[in-house]
């Protein structure tokens, strides 16, 4: 699983964090829908959340949050929106063609969800970071040993419409050639939902994501020009390309804030559960509910101090 997907993966209990809240919020009057007449109230809907399993995981969630965000201010470490910024711009990187809105999206998040996210992983980068330490040989050997992963292949932009014959493919083709306007052709003709209702627009996309048919054309074919029919598993094929751009080979200096980035990752991970657990362990939970009680237990397990900072160090070089 990439950097990215657990990032959204740790978002959608965040999301769910935010959707009990909300309910919870609402209040006992009123209903939330009704269903022939017959209502479901807040109430009878915020006792279900809050007696569903996943709220166990959800109130640890936002507890685990609120200490985060305790010991940021009492020990005055601060995120800029750069920082964060710099964070997910890397990891849209990892999905072109509009994909990372698409993940979003699919899974009811928002540009605030996955930067508040961020954030805390920041801050807890700063937290632990004084206990990482990362040198250049280090980062030397792990260029040497894998450096074709920074390598950045070649891209292309292109817009098709897709139909499921040849006789339907001619015709497009040419309309296209007689003037036609792309866009409205892909909407009446393509078969693409996904690029039908943008004017059969695709995106930006990488050697090896399309069909082999379909990729020859995209980084061979003319750019500018209507393709004529291209045969794939999917149908027939009218394309335009309307960009490319050159692939190239990772260099040391190129990818050395990457490496130091994913080396800190891969040193910090074991401290971050265990300094979140000291923190729990430090603070005073009261439990009012008998639903969750036990959750949080009293004493927590005690964990060795040298894994848990007393004071927030100098924020690293590179964050998660």
């Amino acid at each position: 699983m990439s950097k990215a997907h657990r990032l959204v993966a740790g978002l959608a209990t965040a999301l769910l964090t935010v959707s009990l809240a909300a309910c919870g919020g609402g209040g006992g009057g009123g209903s939330v829908v009704t269903v022939n007449g017959q209502a479901i109230s807040h109430s009878d809907l915020d006792q279900k959340l809050e007696s569903s399993p996943a709220s166990r995981g959800v109130l640890q969630q936002m507890v685990t949050n609120d200490l985060i965000d305790q010991y940021a201010k009492q020990h005055n470490i601060t995120v800029s929106s750069d920082e964060i910024s710099k964070v997910e711009d890397q990891y849209k990187s990892q999905y072109p063609n509009g994909q990372w809105d698409e993940l979003l999206k699919a899974r009811g998040l928002t540009e605030s969800d996955v930067q508040d996210l961020i954030r805390r992983q920041i801050i807890l980068d700063k937290a632990v970071g004084g206990n990482v330490k990362i040198s250049e040989k280090q980062i030397k050997d792990y260029f040497d040993k894998n450096h074709a992963q920074f390598d950045k292949p070649a891209e292309a932009r292109a817009r098709h419409i897709l139909v499921p014959d040849l006789k339907t493919a001619q015709k497009v083709e040419a309309d296209l050639k007689s003037g036609k306007d792309f866009g409205a052709e892909a909407k009446q003709y393509s078969t693409d939902p996904g690029s039908r209702d943008k004017g059969g627009e695709l995106g930006w996309f990488r050697k090896g994501q399309m069909v082999p048919a379909f990729e020859n054309y995209a980084f061979n074919g003319p750019i500018g020009q209507t393709s004529q029919p291209i045969k794939s598993p999917f149908g027939y094929h009218i394309i335009q390309v309307e960009e490319r751009k050159p692939g190239s080979t990772a260099t040391l200096a190129s990818a050395h804030d990457q490496i130091a980035q994913q080396l800190r990752q891969q040193q910090e991970a074991p401290l971050i559960p265990q300094f979140l657990q000291t923190l729990q362990s430090q603070a005073k939970i009261q439990v009012n509910d008998p639903r969750f009680e036990g959750i949080f237990p009293s004493p927590a397990p005690s964990v060795a101090p040298a894994t848990a900072p007393t004071a927030a160090p100098p924020a690293p070089s590179a964050t998660k």
